[in-house]
């Protein structure tokens, strides 16, 4: 018979494991505390502070889900247990959360809860943590920007009152979303540069300074400024990973990450690990689940894989977000030029200003063809956006859909400095898709002005540059491409028109009637969407049609 003594039972909890849980949790040994906190709740409940400890842990591994619920749980307790200050911080937290998972309804319903129990109380920090829930919704569900920086400033004087360092970030925070949006970038990231201090110094806790992170980078990539962004993930990732490499602004650097290597070309890095990352972070952070969706459709559409990029805008669509301009631009793909415009026209309308201009230069290379009048609204409502913001990319957007609005009415020597601006915009910014299309209208712009060398080189570019990416040859818009319903009759009835050609002259080119030619030219016009010899001629160029020289 053995003499050693019997171990104590592996559920038989005991005061010392809950202090060595609390110790594992006090150096950020998550998963010791988390395992201890577990094996001692199987068999008796937890004290409140014990309860909300698991739930941190379980949050820093990544279990967002499993850490809300035992937040549900510690708020009921605290509520029962008259801690009023303690259980509205624990509801403004779980407001946070629900938002992020992408759940507004909940958010809100939590948001409610935590003021009705701070209405009943005297002005405390939590009052400011309202605050700034409160001043983040005026400016994203509202576009409020005058709401939240006057919240900004509310949130200034609370903290001189109550010494609180993480009042003083979210003031900063609001200020500076406020600001830009207001048209004062530099002023406004200035602001959200100071926002950043307290964070780093520890005086906010991670769930909202992880929060304040991706709002600035999300700023940073509707506005298109990529190299702001950029600087913005660098200091996230250095922030992630002097804390945690499990919990979810881990995974939610490595999509911001992606986001950018796409930008510049590693589809192939990009495309493997962003499906991964929107299927587990789609229970956390619905809005970032969503952006790994949309950036892996976009890649697929670029690829020419529509079925997966279908698959991919599906899945943004799920988690609640439109998945526009890729969505309808692969409506565009498979020629449904009108519905593609439908699309876009309808996204418009849901909107707020920075938002827009992410729709505007599609429809203005949708549009341009077919309905030049639509197209200059949106072009112009680009130009002033981009003015507005004074960002490289959004300035980029603006020059390439103008290009392609003059391109498109046949003023192509006009077009040129447009493109060469937007060129210069992408390459700044190292958009290699975005400078490949440019180059590939350049190529046709060069073509129409006789620069048969130039044209060649700028194809040549656009080629080369698709095959690194590995993108699926660049076409025209679908409203730009010659149809299928074009005949070759009709095709060399347009080589007339670019020789500059009556149609009495074309009938004697063809030996055709002039009524058969006139004819011809009514079906022309009709199919490619224009309305005069001067469109279909602008149209032909841009196609590459040949002169009929024997005209």
């Amino acid at each position: 018979m053995s003499t050693q003594p019997l171990p104590a039972h592996p559920q038989s909890p005991t005061p010392h494991q809950l202090v060595e849980a609390r110790e594992a949790f006090a150096r950020g040994d998550w998963e010791a505390a988390r395992g201890r906190l577990e094996d001692s709740r199987e068999v008796s409940p937890l004290g409140l502070a014990d309860l909300e400890i698991l739930s941190r842990c379980k949050w820093w591994l990544g279990d967002v889900q499993g850490s809300m619920a035992l937040a549900e749980e510690a708020f009921q307790g605290l509520v029962a247990d008259e801690q009023p200050h303690a259980a509205a911080k624990s509801a403004l937290m779980l407001s946070l959360q629900w938002g992020v998972r992408g759940n507004l309804a909940v958010s809100s319903a939590w948001l409610n809860r935590a003021r009705r129990l701070l209405d009943t109380l005297p002005e405390s920090p939590e009052h400011g943590y309202l605050l700034y829930l409160e001043g983040n919704d005026a400016i994203y569900l509202e576009g409020d920007a005058g709401s939240a920086f006057a919240t900004s400033l509310e949130l200034t004087a609370m903290n001189r009152r109550h010494k609180a360092p993480e009042l003083g970030s979210f003031a900063l925070v609001l200020s500076g979303l406020a600001a830009v949006r207001r048209g004062q970038a530099a002023r406004g990231f200035e602001d959200l540069d100071q926002a950043l201090l307290p964070v780093m110094a520890g005086d906010v806790s991670a769930e909202w300074g992880g929060d304040i992170y991706c709002s600035v980078i999300h700023l940073c990539y509707e506005l298109a400024d990529y190299s702001r962004m950029r600087a913005w993930t660098d200091a996230l990732a250095a922030w992630c990973a002097g804390l945690s490499t499990s919990f979810m602004y881990s995974d939610i650097v490595r999509v911001h990450e992606l986001q950018l290597i796409s930008a510049e070309g590693g589809w192939k890095v990009a495309s493997e690990e962003l499906a991964v990352l929107g299927e587990r972070l789609k229970n956390a952070h619905a809005w970032i689940a969503a952006d790994c969706f949309c950036e892996l459709g976009d890649i697929r559409r670029r690829q020419g894989n529509r079925p997966g990029a279908a698959a991919s805008y599906a899945a943004a669509r799920g988690l609640g977000v439109d998945a526009q301009p890729g969505s309808a631009l692969l409506l565009a793909d498979a020629g449904m030029n009108q519905e593609a415009v439908t699309a876009l026209r309808a996204a418009l309308a849901d909107r707020g200003r920075l938002g827009r201009a992410w729709l505007l230069l599609p429809l203005v290379e949708l549009l341009a063809p077919r309905d030049a009048d639509s197209a200059e609204v949106y072009c112009g409502e680009l130009e002033g956006t981009a003015a507005y913001f004074g960002t490289v990319g959004l300035l980029a957007w603006a020059h390439h859909a103008r290009g392609a609005l003059l391109m498109a009415q046949g003023r192509w020597g006009e077009s040129l400095p447009e493109f060469d601006a937007a060129a210069q915009g992408y390459r700044s910014q190292h958009l290699r898709y975005e400078l490949s299309r440019v180059h590939e209208r350049l190529s046709s712009v060069r073509a129409a002005l006789g620069d048969t060398g130039p044209a060649l080189a700028e194809r040549a570019t656009a080629s080369a540059i698709r095959a690194q990416l590995g993108a699926a040859p660049i076409l025209p818009p679908a409203a730009e491409r010659v149809s299928d319903g074009l005949t070759p009759r009709e095709r060399e009835v347009l080589g007339c028109v670019l020789s500059g050609c009556s149609n009495r002259q074309i009938a004697e080119a063809l030996t055709i009637s002039e009524k058969t030619a006139s004819r011809h030219l009514a079906n022309i016009f009709t199919k490619i969407g224009v309305t005069s010899r001067t469109g279909a001629a602008a149209w032909a160029r841009h196609q590459g049609i040949a002169e009929h020289l024997e005209a």
